[in-house]
């Protein structure tokens, strides 16, 4: 049975019709012990099909361990989404739901590698000399999420020093202690940062710069 009914995948193929440059969707999964690994790969193997400037490759997160370690996946299911580079987008946890939006986002903005950051956004940016990994946590339920999550993937798709990660938080409830995450969206920025809710991109910038210079005390 198909993941996308006739309605969703009419729209979605509407959304992602005319992508100017080719995107890569690496996914990684496994069938043991993984909840919604299949169901994630059914998935991308959907939006995939939507367009012919989207392909589609599937790992296994054991056999394939070197190519985990090179892209830096560390749980599963994941999904990377590169553009002309591997920007550091990425999704832990199937993206359904409200945040099957921000999966749509993330390849558009892959392929085109347009914003919608301010000017301050990009000078901010360019002035980052130490690496930012942001982990964005949500929920399928929740309508504030993905606008937290495609800010964050759209900071890494602008800076070579950011990565950008969407993290369902009842898929890997161990992180979700971890971090306190006690409502989504939930930034966590360097594992020291974090911000509550649908926070805008200054707040988000922000608090990117209380990590850092917090780092350095």
């Amino acid at each position: 049975m198909a993941m996308l009914n006739d309605a969703v995948r009419e729209q979605a193929a509407q959304f992602l019709q005319e992508l100017p440059h080719p995107v890569r969707i690496a996914m990684f999964t496994q069938e043991i012990e993984c909840e919604f690994c299949r169901e994630t790969h059914q998935l991308v193997e959907e939006i995939a099909g939507l367009s012919g400037q989207i392909s589609l490759e599937v790992y296994d997160f054991v056999a394939d361990k070197e190519k985990a370690d090179e892209w830096g996946v560390d749980k599963i299911p994941a999904i990377a989404i590169v553009g002309a580079d591997d920007f550091g987008v990425r999704f832990y946890g199937i993206p359904s739901g409200y945040e099957f939006t921000s999966l749509l986002y993330a390849i558009r903005a892959a392929s085109t590698q347009e914003t919608d950051l301010s000017e301050a956004g990009h000078q901010f940016l360019s002035e980052l000399s130490k690496p930012v990994h942001l982990q964005v946590f949500v929920t399928p339920t929740c309508p504030y999420c993905p606008q937290s999550v495609v800010l964050a993937h759209q900071l890494a798709i602008a800076s070579p020093l950011v990565r950008a990660d969407m993290v369902e938080a009842t898929e890997f409830p161990h992180l979700s202690i971890k971090y306190q995450v006690m409502g989504v969206p939930r930034t966590v920025i360097n594992e020291t940062g974090h911000v509550e809710g649908a926070a805008p991109e200054p707040m988000i910038l922000d608090k990117i710069a209380e990590a850092l210079a917090g780092a350095e005390e």
